[in-house]
């Protein structure tokens, strides 16, 4: 029997475009991203780049996908290529070790999970296919807001819409909350979410499910949407409808040039459903136009 070809598009992009091309290749239909720079195994293209491997399901995928990078990225140079057999896989392990996610929360991966000092929790997480290592800034930047308003949600139940890996859900159990709901409508990352609940002794704390929030029954003190600015556009109702009052709503997945937009489209979804939400801080890494932002809202008590 043949071996199995996996198909890839590479792309060499400058260092501050990492994020926004990585989650564009999502969009685009991509498996998973591996990022080759200065600082891992398989070296990058030098000083300031850093080389983007996705891998895609078919060929005709890969190839759409660099087609998309030509027409709206022509300065980037993209190459559609094939891997045979499986060691493609496991290739993100070799560059996958335990780091802070946050002050108080470790994320490690199973094969190799260290002791953490008395006040620090850890989170074993595999993320397989399914996006959300905590790599990620904007992950990063949720589990940072998470951590900071964990007394809001204490004892309480979350929404983790696009969950991925399960990693948001997690880390709000781990920081206090009763239970969980993670949705995603991918259900390969349902299925790698529910592995990573069983590792972490959480899975009876929190339900899995592949769909979308319209199958969700209930509110949630936290409502965490880690997705992407368009899609957060057309889920304003949604989400909003989702969010206690008194709760919060966490949104990401939006470059900074995009965060007025998003705040203009969920303050006025919120006025038409008579259900008002106040701004109560965005995070952000970087200070250039395309990095990345948390929003928080609020939903007011007596809405």
């Amino acid at each position: 029997m043949a071996a199995a070809r996996f198909p890839f598009v590479q792309v060499d992009v400058p260092e501050g475009r990492v994020d926004d091309i990585g989650a564009q290749l999502f969009v685009l239909g991509a498996q998973g991203v591996e990022v080759r720079d200065e600082t891992t195994l398989d070296r990058g293209p030098g000083p300031g780049q850093v080389r983007l491997v996705a891998t895609f399901g078919t060929r005709a995928g890969a190839e759409a996908g660099r087609q998309w990078l030509g027409a709206h990225e022509p300065d980037l140079v993209t190459v559609v290529d094939e891997l045979c057999g499986d060691e493609w896989r496991d290739k993100y392990k070799e560059h996958f070790a335990p780091f802070a996610l946050t002050p108080s929360v470790t994320v490690a991966p199973p094969w190799d999970v260290p002791e953490v000092p008395p006040g620090i929790c850890r989170l074993v997480l595999d993320p397989g296919r399914a996006f959300g290592t905590g790599l990620h800034a904007t992950t990063a930047l949720v589990a940072a807001q998470l951590e900071a308003r964990a007394a809001a949600f204490a004892g309480q139940a979350v929404l983790d819409v696009g969950t991925g890996s399960g990693i948001l859900a997690l880390l709000a159990l781990r920081l206090g909350a009763s239970a969980a709901v993670g949705i995603d409508t991918d259900p390969e990352a349902v299925a790698v979410a529910r592995e990573n609940a069983t590792r972490n002794d959480l899975a009876a704390a929190v339900t899995l499910d592949s769909g979308g929030v319209d199958a969700v029954a209930g509110s949630f003190a936290v409502v965490i949407a880690n997705i992407q600015t368009a899609v957060l556009v057309t889920l304003a109702d949604e989400l909003i409808g989702r969010v206690q009052p008194g709760g919060l709503l966490l949104l990401s997945g939006v470059l900074a040039e995009e965060e007025d937009e998003l705040r203009e489209v969920y303050q006025g979804a919120a006025a038409r459903l008579e259900t008002p939400l106040d701004h109560l801080g965005t995070s952000r890494r970087g200070d250039g136009p395309e990095d990345w932002v948390a929003l928080c809202f609020g939903r007011s008590t007596g809405s």
